[in-house]
């Protein structure tokens, strides 16, 4: 990047805006947009304008010396891949409507890759024939395509995005962990290096599969997912994957189970205002269809339950609310009224570990109008299950010591996985083991969001003016403004010059007929570290060097300023 032309704003493709977008939720998407760096061209994808190309690119570059530096390899594969592997794994049918499936002029069926987990499997199936070819980390940087069904916040949730997807590859569970650590470690060097301040958080697998799972999340308003903090220990854990112990109960002083008229309570809260309780004292079941079959969700009363939850506990069958409908010939089913006590057979049973053996409950008694209390888990009704299921709530305690949770949100900006041997056993790929006889390997996939992380820093830097990105990523090094007229465009290219010449990034904003307030305020958005001014004192060679972030000013002569800039 160094001596790198100078940028002159006079040719650069790209036009500020003094308004926000109207379609604009969050800071990332006005502010990159108003700044010139994207536009939109369709819902969910975006054009990158030369300045954002370059933020973009520095970005690919930090994760990519990163990744070289724990020795993976990079290599390029194709977006458009063949349906058959994605059957193998299940994921052609588990993807759902998310995938972008088209077919070829002869009928075959391909899909735009979300990810490419079965792509790496079979390279490294037909590459690696020996222990001795292993481990292996291997990488790549492109876009993945999702149809998201409501593509939101500019860059953060797109249909095209830049991602870095990585797998490792090992013949024993150990070489496995290795690798998880090697990644870890390195992602840990990127995001410092990018500048985001971000949090390691215990995850869930998902659709991805797997055992040990963590996100790294930055902070921010705009994120779409919770995570809890423990201010009194390092506990950090995505909302989702949250799990409480079960703590049975000693009920034998609880009186035997008594129905009680309620009529027109068929909400808790009109159940827990009629007989003057707390919510808490009632037991709340949601019911919901898991392949077309019912299933109630038991949670105490005051706590919502998260049907994200309960998604990743039946995946990969779909989850879906119960209709008026589904009531219809179910005698069995009283809305409003459901209890797990006459539940019988034909309905599954699952419920939240506070729905502990021994607990007991107000809950709906399977009649119109009518609830029971003293119903007693293990005594009165039976759990199929125990699943985390409610939604965390701000002051839980803390699994690992007991102190209230705090709660935030924030954007996913990377995610590693260990896999273990799920797309080995669907592909079958083995290597010769030491011994003459054949392994079955062991993978990681490993992600981070590079063109999200661009929307992260803007996100977490950005101040009222507009962006303000950290040095590295930056677009440039310096922005040098042309304050006037002539004689200070001729200063602002000479620096600009003798700046390029040390080594710097130069942009340079040189229009003529822009005013000097339109010149200032742009540079404020575009948010260059270094803003370095030619104006009132440029006869004197005087220069004004300002700190985008802090604001500091201060006038030096050119060989100051160039000085200054290049310690």
């Amino acid at each position: 990047m160094a001596n790198a032309p100078v940028q002159r704003m006079s040719q650069l493709m790209a036009k500020t805006l003094r308004d926000d977008p109207a379609d604009a939720e969050v800071l990332s998407h006005k502010l990159l947009v108003r700044a010139g760096y994207v536009r939109r061209t369709a819902a969910g994808i975006w054009s990158w304008l030369p300045l954002g190309k370059k933020v973009l690119s520095n970005v690919e570059r930090i994760v990519r010396e990163e990744m070289d530096a724990i020795g993976a390899q990079e290599v390029l594969l194709p977006a458009i891949l063949p349906r058959e592997p994605y059957e193998a794994t299940g994921r052609w049918e588990e993807y759902g409507a998310e995938l972008f499936r088209l077919q070829d002029r002869r009928g075959g069926d391909y899909l735009l890759g979300p990810t490419h987990e079965e792509i790496f499997t079979l390279l490294v199936k037909d590459q690696a024939s020996s222990y001795k070819d292993l481990p292996v980390i291997l990488y790549q940087i492109q876009n993945k395509y999702r149809d998201e069904a409501r593509p939101r916040a500019g860059i953060l949730r797109g249909r095209e995005f830049l991602m870095k997807d990585s797998y490792s590859f090992d013949t024993e569970d150990e070489g496995l962990a290795h690798s998880y650590a090697l990644h870890r470690q390195a992602y840990q060097r990127v995001f410092e290096r990018l500048g985001l301040d971000y949090r390691i958080c215990a995850a869930t697998a998902g659709a991805m599969g797997g055992s040990k799972s963590e996100e790294f999340l930055a902070p921010a308003e705009a994120g779409e997912d919770t995570f809890a903090d423990c201010p009194n220990c390092d506990f950090a854990a995505n909302t989702e994957a949250i799990t409480y112990e079960l703590a049975p109960v000693d009920a034998d002083g609880v009186a035997a189970l008594e129905e009680i008229p309620t009529p027109d309570t068929p909400t808790i809260e009109t159940l827990a205002a009629h007989l003057g309780v707390p919510a808490s004292a009632t037991l709340k079941n949601l019911l919901v269809k898991v392949g077309g079959e019912i299933v109630a969700v038991g949670v105490p009363g005051d706590r919502e339950v998260d049907l994200g939850k309960v998604e990743a506990h039946f995946a990969p069958a779909a989850v879906e609310l119960v209709t008026a409908e589904d009531f219809v010939g179910r005698p069995d089913l009283v809305r409003g009224y459901v209890g797990p006590q006459g539940l019988g057979d034909k309905v599954t049973y699952i419920a939240d570990p506070r729905v502990a053996p021994g607990t007991s409950w107000i809950t709906g008694a399977n009649k119109e109008g009518t609830h029971a209390k003293n119903v007693v888990a293990g005594r009165d009704f039976e759990v199929g299950a125990y699943v985390d299921v409610v939604v965390v709530q701000e002051g839980d305690p803390c699994p690992k010591c007991g102190t209230g949770l705090k709660l935030d949100r924030a954007i996913e900006i990377g995610h590693i996985f260990q896999l273990g041997r799920k797309y080995a056993d669907a592909l079958k790929l083995d290597v010769l083991g030491q011994h003459g006889k054949p392994v079955r390997v062991t993978m990681g996939s490993y992600g981070i969001g590079v063109s999200r992380a661009v929307a992260a820093l803007a996100e977490q830097t950005a101040d009222d003016k507009g962006l303000c990105w950290p040095a590295e990523v930056a677009p440039a090094d310096v922005h040098v403004v042309a304050a006037g007229k002539a004689l200070q465009t001729e200063l602002a290219l000479e620096v600009s010059e003798k700046l390029r010449a040390a080594g710097l990034r130069v942009l340079v904003d040189d229009r003529a007929g822009v005013s000097p307030g339109v010149k200032f305020t742009d540079s404020e958005l575009i948010g260059v570290p270094k803003i370095l001014v030619a104006g009132r004192r440029s006869a004197e060679g005087v220069l004004e060097l300002k700190d985008r972030r802090t604001g500091e000013r201060e006038e030096l002569t050119v060989d100051e300023a160039i000085a200054r800039l290049t310690a």
